[in-house]
């Protein structure tokens, strides 16, 4: 590894076990010995070659009559040898409903497919990998969940969809099409796209760390607290740069020993944040995820998140809201780390942040 700015050579061939070969793709933020990178291209032709064929990108989009189930589809994707680069929990106006199902415009059931639709949250995720498109269309399977083809009594419609239009999850079909839908649901030209489904009443916020992300934890973790009676309101995948982690837990600085440990976790690769909501959901669900020590938590909680799913104190899995009365805070707050690039600014309420910055720049754009 070469540091073209201070002309030196920075990293000899090394093995660097918390890295893997599907992190490594155009775009991916990775760690390199607390450095953070974010790769731009590939070096050589025959590293463009060995890596490039995973640049295949598909959307993945989990409806409304799926999202109780989006634990065990996050593991069917993960299993699937496909990465999640994206994810986001929307709510579609009529007009983006109308142009997501354009094609469907002269169908008898076009309307109906928009009441669906718009029913309740969905969750739109940017899938990665080897023959992506095809792969995912084939993990979805067919729209009539009643088929009996051999072939798709495995797929989501199959298992999780119930009948006629209620098939549980989408998938384009051609490489083109994945293009077009991911571009509505993530704009690459600085549009926002769809709303957050956030609601910022009775919340708590909890974050998947990125060594639980990139151990392929995250599909238990929300099967978990979906488990367990909670509702998860708005969720999204981002990577946060060092100064907004530093933020953010600003209240742990010269407070707990492991704070610069924690810091460079939290900035390390991919998180995933959520709004938790239940009756005093802060109390609550701090209680589920259990003492920051995982091995504390193995003695005295046993079932909790960070006994089941963390290694140490840094890697214990999952933060959430210490105080009852920072959830919404902090909510708010994890809906605000996306450094400007893709989406364009809208103003906190001054009441909560003076001179308040942009709502996407300190932990994540809900």
């Amino acid at each position: 590894m070469y540091d073209v700015k201070n002309r030196r050579t920075f990293l000899r061939r090394t093995k660097y076990e918390s890295l893997h070969l599907e992190d490594l793709y155009v775009g991916s933020k990775v760690t390199v010995f607390s450095r953070h990178l974010t790769i731009v291209d590939y070096g050589n032709l025959y590293t463009s070659r060995k890596l490039g064929s995973r640049e295949e990108r598909t959307l993945a989009l989990i409806k409304p009559d799926g999202m109780r189930k989006m634990g065990q589809l996050f593991d069917i994707i993960i299993n699937a040898g496909l990465t999640i680069t994206k994810a986001k929990m929307m709510l579609l106006s009529r007009k983006e409903a109308a142009d997501f199902y354009a094609d469907y415009r002269a169908k008898p059931f076009y309307h109906e497919l928009l009441q669906l639709i718009m029913s309740g949250p969905i969750l739109a995720m940017e899938l990665l990998g080897d023959d992506a498109v095809s792969k995912w269309r084939a993990i979805v399977g067919p729209a009539n969940p009643t088929t009996t083809e051999s072939d798709t009594l495995d797929s989501i419609s199959e298992s999780f969809g119930h009948c006629g239009l209620r098939d549980a999850a989408h998938g384009p079909d051609s490489v083109a099409s994945a293009a077009k839908e991911l571009e509505l649901f993530f704009p690459s030209s600085g549009g926002r796209g769809p709303v957050s489904s956030a609601k910022f009443t009775n919340c708590t916020c909890c974050i998947i760390k990125p060594h639980a992300v990139n151990e392929g934890l995250s599909g238990k973790i929300i099967k978990a607290i979906l488990k367990e009676g909670f509702e998860i309101s708005a969720l999204q995948m981002f990577n946060m740069e060092r100064p907004n982690v530093e933020e953010f837990y600003e209240i742990y600085k010269g407070v707990v020993p492991e704070y610069l440990e924690m810091v460079s976790e939290l900035c390390s690769g991919p998180c995933i944040a959520m709004e938790i909501r239940q009756f005093d959901p802060s109390k609550v669900f701090r209680d589920f995820c259990g003492p920051s020590d995982p091995v504390l938590a193995r003695h005295l909680r046993p079932g909790t998140l960070r006994a089941v799913f963390g290694k140490d104190k840094i890697q214990n899995a999952v933060h959430c809201t210490d105080l009852p009365e920072d959830g919404l805070l902090e909510v708010r707050l994890a809906r605000q780390t996306c450094s400007h690039r893709n989406l364009k600014s809208e103003m906190l309420p001054l009441t909560l942040f003076q001179a308040s910055k942009c709502f996407l720049c300190r932990v994540a754009v809900l």
